[in-house]
């Protein structure tokens, strides 16, 4: 279970030691950071304390003594004591400032860097909003809470604390009196706090799903445009706006009971104080300069007690983000990347798999048993119908997932005894979903080869027939390919993708139905393309269209994750068995002898009746040699 689908509960027994672990590891990082900004902060709360303490010997010397001269110093001191604290203010802002930014910086590569580690499994079971609002939500939590954590004991307890002592030093009995209300407000919190976990948690949810729609619409423009979605895709983003919105007036309505709770216990305190300290000194048993001290210090303390008050409130803000955080730091890392592994040899590029089963999870077995080779240097194809495990072998080679049983080898070697990265180096792979990033042309095709030469991308594209196609364009080789590759045509992606796949240069070349969604033309040029990349590589096609995998050099048909058959197209063709009847629904007029529409190009030898379809003729051994003809 995602840990953003946990209960409430959950949250509220790990809180702690989630905040425990954050101070461990940051505060350690930022020592010298945070013993800097403590400082400024001791400044800050020192200048305060000392302020109201100074407060006695104002009054006692403006009422009592009457000496001008010594107020004039008191009046420069208390002067020099704010002029300390802006200054000590203005550090402990910029300190935490920075401190926190490196935080968040830092967190994002965390989670970043582990992320790079799952694999592709860990994507698929979970969502990219997800992803997004943990980088940006999670990793501001973490810096909120460190910040108001820190904030709060370094400045608002040592004011707090100074305050109390000037009280205390000043009146025992009136601190009593004026601290009896602190136990029923901290219960009221309290309670308060379990709620605001509640609504924190159901606006982190939101997020997430105002995150998904945003992608969705944006990257699904097209089909919302054609089916006319506009209106049920604003509905779904305003409901859950709205929900987002009646969530966090929530936790700030929450969050707004703490001061009139707090205003009103105060409140009555300092009206206790004042009924009762004032009246002792009316009656000439207490010092008016102590009491005016006493209640200075009392209003002073009164803000900083109402942060320490909402403290918790505001962490539990921030702790459940920071929660989510450590889920994906602390999740275990499936990218199979054992230390010490040698390196793949790819010497020939033969590739085979032997009696390999695998299920995706929560799914049956996808392939079952499968056994099948692919001789370097040529080309091996496979087809069958759509979800029989063709697109399943290709991932499987390039360990995108491990087989359940059997193995897989390469030059000999298994691929789970060799580094994985060197087994993605040996290998390029071109898919008919061709992924574009954002940036320049020159950009995406040098990602096969990072630091490549203008010549060596040039190269490339030339040889992927996109030279001129690129050319064209104003800013050339620097034309923005737009998300997703917006700017740019299914074929010009293709061979984009192609080029980038040249500019590598492996040995062996994994191709999932590259053509499979172009125009005929695109599809023309992008053929031209992958014949070029494929002469003297060891290549794997994924294809349904037959008529791009005649001339391989073996194509296994794939039927419900095993081998149903196997060869050439020829000798597929006169098995007359599954490869036959799908050729036949894809080419029927190659299967049929010449009618009026084909006697053009068949007028050397016109035969002398017309073949009927095979379900008539009860023979299919002359369409084998038709089919040939075809190819030639």
């Amino acid at each position: 279970m995602s840990m953003i689908e946990r209960p409430l509960p959950y949250f509220t027994r790990i809180a702690y030691p989630v905040l425990r672990r954050l101070v461990l590891e940051h505060g350690r990082a930022h020592v010298w950071g945070y013993a800097l900004a403590f400082v400024f902060m001791a400044l800050v709360a020192a200048s305060t304390t000392y302020s109201a303490f100074l407060l006695k010997s104002i009054i006692n010397g403006l009422m009592i003594e009457r000496d001008f001269r010594g107020l004039r110093i008191l009046a420069f001191t208390v002067a020099g004591l704010y002029l300390v604290k802006g200054f000590a203010t203005y550090g402990q802002i910029v300190t935490l400032s920075r401190i926190g930014n490196r935080i968040i910086a830092s967190v994002q590569e965390r989670l970043f860097d582990r992320l790079m580690e799952q694999n592709v499994s860990y994507f698929h079971e979970r969502r990219s909003s997800e992803f997004m609002s943990r980088l940006t939500l999670a990793a501001n939590g973490a810096r909120d809470v460190l910040q108001a954590l820190i904030t709060s004991v370094g400045r608002d307890a040592l004011t707090v604390a100074g305050l109390v002592g000037v009280m205390i030093i000043q009146d025992p009995a009136l601190t009593v009196i004026a601290l009896a209300g602190l136990p029923f407000i901290g219960v009221m919190l309290g309670r308060l706090i379990k709620r605001v976990r509640k609504h924190v948690l159901r606006s982190f949810h939101g997020v997430t799903r105002i995150l998904d729609i945003m992608l969705e619409a944006a990257q699904g423009v097209r089909i919302v445009k054609s089916f006319n979605l506009e209106t049920l895709m604003r509905k779904r983003m305003h409901d859950t706006v709205h929900e987002v919105e009646r969530a966090a007036n929530k936790i700030a309505a929450i969050q707004a009971m703490a001061s009139p709770l707090s205003d009103t216990l105060g409140g009555l305190a300092v009206a206790g104080v004042i009924l009762y300290g004032g009246w002792r000194v009316i009656q000439g048993g207490h010092d008016p300069g102590a009491f005016f001290s006493f209640i200075g210090s009392l209003l002073l303390a009164y803000e900083p007690a109402k942060r320490l008050g909402r403290l918790n409130l505001e962490i539990q803000n921030g702790l459940i983000g920071v929660t989510l955080m450590y889920e994906v730091l602390d999740a275990p890392s499936l990218e199979p990347r054992a230390e010490g592994l040698p390196a793949l040899r790819a010497t020939g590029g033969r590739v085979t798999l032997s009696d390999v089963s695998f299920a995706y999870p929560g799914r049956g077995e996808v392939l079952e048993h499968l056994s099948l080779s692919v001789e370097p240097g040529k080309t091996t194809a496979l087809v069958g119908g759509s979800g029989g495990g063709k697109s399943t072998i290709l991932n499987l080679v390039l360990r995108f997932f491990d087989p359940s049983s059997g193995e897989i080898r390469i030059d000999g070697q298994n691929t789970r005894d060799v580094d994985i990265a060197s087994l993605r180096g040996a290998i390029g792979y071109v898919s008919q979903d061709v992924y574009l990033f954002r940036g320049s042309i020159r950009d995406n095709i040098a990602l096969g080869k990072p630091g490549a030469s203008e010549e060596d991308i040039v190269s490339a594209a030339k040889a992927a027939h996109a030279h001129a196609f690129i050319s064209g364009f104003r800013l050339g080789y620097d034309t923005d390919v737009g998300e997703l590759g917006t700017q740019l045509s299914g074929g010009q992606k293709q061979r984009i993708a192609i080029a980038r796949a040249f500019l590598k240069n492996a040995p062996i070349l994994l191709l999932d139905e590259p053509t499979a969604s172009l125009d005929p033309e695109s599809e023309r040029e992008v053929q031209k393309a992958l014949d070029e990349l494929g002469r003297g590589r060891t290549t794997l096609v994924v294809a349904h269209r037959l008529q791009t995998v005649v001339q391989a050099s073996r194509i296994y048909v794939i039927e419900n994750g095993k081998v149903a058959e196997a060869g050439t197209h020829d000798e597929l063709i006169a098995k007359e068995g599954v490869y036959f009847n799908y050729y036949a629904r894809q080419a029927p007029e190659r299967m049929l002898a010449p009618t009026d529409q084909t006697l053009a190009s068949t007028q050397r030898e016109p035969p002398p009746v017309a073949a009927a379809p095979p379900e008539l003729t009860g023979s299919r051994k002359p369409w084998a040699a038709l089919s040939r003809s075809v190819r030639e």
